[in-house]
């Protein structure tokens, strides 16, 4: 099993598991090769090396640095604003989209078409998700129905392995 650092062309950094530097080229050829993020499937590998687990302590750089006072790692407002997230933000991310997945009914296409529904009383009130249009999204918002546009990784809606 390889296990390879990935990145698209958004900078998003993730890890894929595969059988072989062949079973990766293939996949990758094929479309199969995705970010969890964004669903860029222009992705390059990054230098990566091997990891050795000798121990369950973690290193003592780590600890030292996570014990030192936030005001120790000062970020300008510059390099937050540019900066890409990072893995354990990412991970966050992911997580809380499976869950808004997990609870939230897929409508697909009808998304703008159930939530007036909703809206008018039609049928019952309840968590959906859907794709709409920039224009239908705007046009609910004219009638006073709630929606939020949000990004949905492809990742958030299936189990990994």
């Amino acid at each position: 099993m390889k296990v390879l650092d990935l990145q698209c062309q958004h900078g998003h950094v993730f890890e894929g598991w595969f059988g072989s530097e062949d079973d990766f080229q293939s996949q990758k050829q094929r479309g199969l090769v995705q970010c969890p993020f964004c669903a860029d499937d222009h992705i390059d590998k990054r230098l990566s090396a091997p990891r050795l687990n000798l121990g369950a302590r973690e290193p003592a750089a780590l600890v030292a640095a996570s014990n030192l006072p936030s005001a120790a790692h000062p970020v300008s407002s510059a390099s937050a604003e540019t900066s890409m997230p990072s893995p354990v933000l990412q991970a966050a991310w992911l997580e809380l989209a499976r869950k808004m997945v997990a609870s939230t009914e897929d409508v697909g296409p009808r998304f703008a078409e159930e939530a007036r529904r909703m809206h008018h009383g039609e049928v019952q009130e309840r968590a959906i998700r859907g794709q709409a249009t920039a224009h239908e999204a705007l046009q609910l918002l004219d009638e006073g129905i709630a929606v939020m546009p949000l990004p949905m990784p492809a990742a958030a809606k299936e189990t990994l392995q």
